[in-house]
């Protein structure tokens, strides 16, 4: 799996098409986030901007190889590893890419509450920033992994599903993302950092759960 990994990781970064949703998780942050805003509210913004960019970089890897040297190493290596391998590259870019964001965010914001009155920790409030992150980012992948090959191979299609579901994901009650951005948001306001754990466990499950359907199907249809 590693070498698979690397492979997968150096086809993503090699083919810059990575680049449009770095872009766009960039430009999510200079219009959504500035320097000397309180730092829980701008946190819960960073991590609910990074679902939608993680969905669309799992859509990227997994069909960013070209299907002849597809079928070469879903020979050696098989079908579900290989795809797994794509998911996995896709979730280490995503990882890299929201923890910078984090740190920058709880740097630059104001430890304070929303109506400025409460101290809060940066440390607390970078841990649960992060946390909060790294739901939104497996909630994302496991949307990017439902919504692209081998579950759907229509370009049409798998763009609208990937857009709708990111969205449910974020509004949706119930949802693991929406609670761990709610609960900074909702922090903000009285200055109590929550960290989201229970948010993350099942945004775990979901995205092994999602991961399970995609390599299992993907090794059926190829």
């Amino acid at each position: 799996m590693t070498a698979l990994l690397r492979y997968q990781t150096a086809l993503l970064l090699r083919s810059q098409r990575w680049l449009p949703p770095v872009l766009l998780y960039g430009i999510f942050l200079v219009v959504g986030v500035r320097a000397g805003e309180p730092i829980l509210d701008s946190l819960g913004y960073t991590a609910a901007a990074l679902l939608p960019v993680t969905a669309w970089l799992v859509r990227i890897c997994v069909t960013q190889e070209p299907a002849a040297a597809r079928a070469v190493t879903a020979a050696a290596r098989g079908t579900a590893r290989v795809h797994l391998a794509a998911l996995l590259a896709a979730v280490v870019v995503a990882a890299v890419l929201g923890t910078v964001a984090t740190l920058v965010v709880t740097v630059i914001s104001e430890p304070k509450s929303a109506d400025h009155t409460v101290e809060v920790s940066p440390l607390s409030a970078g841990t649960a920033g992060l946390l909060a992150a790294m739901v939104c980012l497996l909630l994302g992948a496991a949307v990017g992994a439902l919504c692209g090959r081998p579950l759907l191979r229509g370009r049409g299609w798998s763009v609208t599903m990937t857009v709708l579901l990111a969205l449910l994901a974020l509004v949706t009650s119930g949802s693991p993302a929406k609670y761990a951005v709610t609960g900074l948001v909702t922090g903000s306001r009285t200055g109590t950092v929550e960290l989201p754990g229970a948010a993350l466990a099942g945004a775990v499950l979901v995205a092994a759960v999602a991961a399970a359907v995609a390599c299992g199907l993907a090794t059926r249809r190829g």
